[in-house]
């Protein structure tokens, strides 16, 4: 797709903080009521007047230095005029011509190697209401606003149009998202956290702006259709106009909205109500707080523990998860510890559409490590170890009453050799097929130890005893 150009603007709401971007409303409004969270200033009511929150300002800078961005000595709030329903004043207060920083990257790994997603500016501004359609928004007879998101504080993170496919955008998306998480700004989780503008063009043709995609799946599908979409157009010879469109998630297309805005139509200008933020002082608070990034725990983890870089790499995608791991990993084997929490734990926990904190509440770490060290001195086995797991998850509970309860304790190598030595002098045509060339007949005797043993035993350790008797 070396002719399609794509660049972001990306949305994240500073939703770790307490309060808004301009007053003192809290921001854990997302199960309150609509219109609870709201005062004079976020809802735009004559002369009420906004104060910076300090906070937001550290946490944006947080950001941008996370981000490899140059934060700037001084940056201005402006008024970026528009009227629509969710912006009660009839402006937003954002940034223009002096924004926080300027520049920075993230590097995201494609099937050609690592890439480097440019950015070209990062700044702030305050969330306009929230629009609540009954339907499509191409259907519906009547839209409903909410206010209280109005007034949260936003970071919008414009790249550079240097991606080429909805792959690299949704690649780069999931990289940005796990930077916030690890910088302790944000929660991913939440309603409206990340909303993206997709700017997508075919080489040649107009841009067009898709507005408000609400979910990374979201941007790699709608900006799938509009690509098809502006092919077509240009394969019947026809002008790609430049607009906006709005991604309608319900049928899985985008449709016009508006001819897209230019810069001027926003009659940018300072907000008069706000002195100029300089940032020298807030930087060198800021500096020192920044936490360990991911790449920086993936080499740690592998240098620390001695685990795979396949391991390592799959860990650091979700903090909580690498969290969870270095904790079982104190108690046990690491590259144990790496192998069944990405392989077993983490496919269970996807399965019922649970997270790693689920796990913290329901299987603790040293709960997990326990069940570990009995798997590895072959006090249960493998089968045994995942049905454990499961039934945690399901049921809660504790490790050693499931076990008992259930009979996965695993039975002796003393035990298991005499069964498999009955298996062997009764299942006399088996033991010929094996001898003859048939290995799937190996498959066989195990299955008939495992029967008699309840699934006790461990299956490629009943193969090797097996095998050395009919070899003998």
């Amino acid at each position: 797709m070396d002719d399609v150009i794509i660049g972001l603007e990306v949305h994240v709401q500073l939703n770790k903080l307490k309060t808004k971007l301009f007053c003192s409303c809290p921001l854990n409004y997302h199960d309150s009521e609509p219109n609870t969270h709201v005062c004079p200033v976020c809802l735009g009511l004559p002369g009420a007047m906004p104060v910076v929150n300090k906070e937001a300002v550290k946490a944006a800078i947080k950001v941008a230095l996370a981000l490899n961005a140059e934060v700037q000595p001084v940056a201005i709030f402006d008024r970026k005029n528009y009227f629509y329903p969710d912006l009660p004043k009839g402006f937003q207060i954002s940034q223009y011509d002096k924004p926080l920083a300027l520049g920075g990257y993230v590097t995201i790994e494609t099937e050609e190697g690592e890439k480097k997603i440019t950015l070209k500016r990062i700044h702030m501004e305050e969330d306009p209401g929230k629009l609540v359609y009954k339907g499509s928004i191409t259907t519906a007879k009547y839209c409903l606003i909410d206010y209280n998101r109005s007034g949260a504080p936003l970071l919008e993170i414009v790249t550079e149009p240097v991606m080429n496919s909805p792959k690299e955008a949704r690649l780069f998306l999931n990289k940005l998202r796990m930077i916030l998480e690890y910088l302790d700004v944000f929660d991913g989780n939440l309603e409206g956290a990340m909303r993206v503008d997709a700017n997508v063009s075919i080489r040649g043709g107009g841009r067009v702006e898709i507005k408000n995609i609400s979910s990374f799946k979201g941007v790699e599908r709608a900006l799938t259709y509009e690509i098809a979409r502006q092919r077509n157009l240009i394969r019947m010879g026809r002008r790609v106009e430049r607009e906006t469109r709005h991604y309608d998630e319900v049928n899985n297309i985008t449709v016009s909205l508006r001819s897209k805005e230019e810069e001027q139509d926003y009659r940018y200008f300072p907000e008069p109500d706000l002195v100029p933020i300089y940032t020298a002082e807030l930087l060198e608070e800021v500096k020192g707080t920044l936490p360990e990034m991911p790449e920086e725990k993936r080499e740690r983890l592998k240098r620390e523990y001695g685990i795979g870089d396949n391991f390592a790499k799959v860990l650091i995608l979700d903090k909580v998860m690498a969290d969870y791991f270095e904790e079982v990993a104190k108690e046990i084997d690491p590259k144990l510890s790496a192998s069944w929490i990405v392989d077993v734990l983490r496919g269970e926990l996807n399965y019922r559409g649970r997270d790693f904190r689920f796990a913290y509440e329901v299987f603790k770490p040293k709960e997990f490590a326990k069940l570990l060290s009995y798997l590895k001195k072959g006090m249960i086995t493998e089968k045994g170890a995942v049905e454990v797991i499961r039934t945690k998850l399901d049921h809660g509970g504790d490790v050693d009453e499931i076990i008992r309860s259930r009979g996965l304790f695993a039975i002796s190598r003393e035990e298991v050799e005499k069964i498999c030595r009955e298996v062997v002098e009764e299942c006399r045509k088996a033991v010929e097929d094996y001898r003859s060339g048939k290995k799937q007949a190996l498959d066989y005797l195990v299955g008939q130890v495992m029967k008699r043993t309840r699934g006790k035993a461990d299956p490629a350790e009943t193969a090797k005893i097996i095998r050395s008797l009919i070899e003998g």
